[in-house]
């Protein structure tokens, strides 16, 4: 009797010591490699996120989980029977981030009006990618609209190319600025930065109002132009999405890959280089699902007004920080707008030239109207982008219509009263 007492003891300890490591392994184990969970370690479980990014109920364990599939870009290819040569306008609009709370941007504080003047929030870009859309635009790579060639002196020119769309399809590049992700706009009602989730896909996360965690695709510029190219795959060609703008003072996408004269310490360094690691796969995955780069100069300057040496210093910064991760890109946008040596179309001053040799070739500025410039004397293109933002939607529905009606997108519920001109029957001042 005793011995078979002790012999159940001992079966039960065995039981009971199995289950122990059982749960330690649970606990302390890796997340299973196909978890739809964002790669960010975020608690996700109550804030309402799409069903994608959610834990499957039947994976417990690494062994049970399928191998995580890499994630493929599939975009609409047309036939080249359907394209025929285009050598018009390429209109060109540009962004900042949209946006995402518009109660949070919009409460009366110091930065209202500038967020006003020159971002569009979520509701009013989905209208004008609609719009878009309607009207017959096709999206096109800012890069392949020119190119360089050498003549028979051996000197370098830049030369329009013509372009093979669609018939009946108008080209158009979308460039978006700052795609920085700023402190400011932290506390402003933007997403906060991108990750990258474990379904391949880019995601934007960020705190609602109430400070409530949000992984979304559709309160950030980026996700939402990927998921409407997604619904509309004949919106691209060769499934080209955008060019986005990067300073580097602040970091890029939300990740703080920047250094600080001010004060630098090796923790400030070894928390930067891991940064640097988290937004590589960023980087990558933009890549491959129709983003390139472009530069935004590092600290954002006003190139009209800043030295050479300045202006040399400021690229080594976003070379070493911003273009080692990103890569080579010949696109160049002024900061503000601002020409480089006051004026890039009557003269082409040490600034411009210093930028040139670094391998920049198309220079944009800002405007209301299509306007491009092959420069004679350097190899270069100088041009204007137009901005759609609150200033446009206010006061330049007009030279907008070709794209949107300002009337239509017009967020009226929720931007602030500075007033409008939809035309002379529906004009109010601010």
């Amino acid at each position: 009797m005793i011995k078979r007492t002790i012999t159940a003891i001992l079966a039960l300890l065995l039981i009971l010591t199995l289950l122990g490591c059982k749960a330690k392994d649970s606990k302390e184990g890796p997340e299973p490699e196909n978890s739809n969970q964002p790669s960010e370690n975020v608690d996700t479980s109550d804030d309402g996120n799409d069903e994608a990014l959610q834990l499957p109920d039947e994976i417990h364990d690494e062994e049970s989980a399928p191998e995580k599939e890499e994630y493929v870009y599939e975009y609409y290819k047309w036939d080249e029977s359907q394209l025929v040569p285009y050598d018009g306008i390429v209109e060109h609009l540009f962004f900042h981030q949209v946006i995402a709370y518009p109660e949070m941007a919009f409460d009366g504080d110091a930065k209202e009006k500038g967020i006003d003047d020159y971002m569009v929030t979520v509701s009013e870009f989905n209208k004008i990618l609609d719009s878009l859309y309607e009207k017959g635009y096709i999206l096109v790579n800012w890069n392949d609209v020119w190119s360089e060639y050498t003549d028979e002196n051996g000197v370098a020119h830049m030369k329009r190319n013509t372009l093979m769309i669609p018939d009946g399809r108008k080209p158009l590049v979308i460039s978006i600025d700052d795609t920085n992700y700023y402190e400011y706009m932290l506390e402003n009602g933007f997403t906060y930065k991108l990750i990258l989730g474990d379904d391949g896909e880019i995601w934007s996360w960020g705190l609602d109002p109430e400070g409530n965690e949000v992984i979304s695709q559709d309160l950030d510029i980026i996700t939402i132009m990927d998921k409407f190219i997604k619904e509309h795959p004949d919106f691209t060609m060769n499934g080209v999405k955008g060019c986005l703008a990067l300073t580097g003072y602040e970091g890029i996408f939300g990740y703080r890959t920047n250094t600080d004269t001010r004060s630098w310490t090796e923790a400030d360094e070894a928390h930067r280089l891991t940064e640097v690691e988290a937004v590589k796969p960023i980087v990558e995955q933009l890549k491959k699902t129709g983003w390139y780069f472009g530069c935004h100069t590092w600290g954002h300057i006003n190139l009209s007004l800043k030295s050479l040496e300045i202006v040399q210093a400021d690229m080594n910064r976003w070379l070493n920080e911003v273009g080692t991760i990103v890569g080579e890109t010949k696109l160049f946008i002024y900061p503000h707008g601002a020409r480089p040596d006051g004026d890039d179309w009557q003269k082409t001053g040490p600034v411009f030239k210093y930028l040139q040799s670094m391998g920049f070739r198309v220079f944009a500025s800002v405007g209301i109207e299509s306007f491009s410039y092959i420069k004679k004397d350097i190899s270069a293109v100088i041009c204007d982008r137009l901005h759609a933002d609150g200033t446009t939607l206010r006061w330049y529905r007009d030279k907008y219509l070709k794209f949107y009606d300002a009337a239509e997108v017009f967020d009226y519920d929720v931007r602030p009263d500075y007033g409008y001109n939809f035309g002379s029957n529906n004009a109010k001042s601010g």
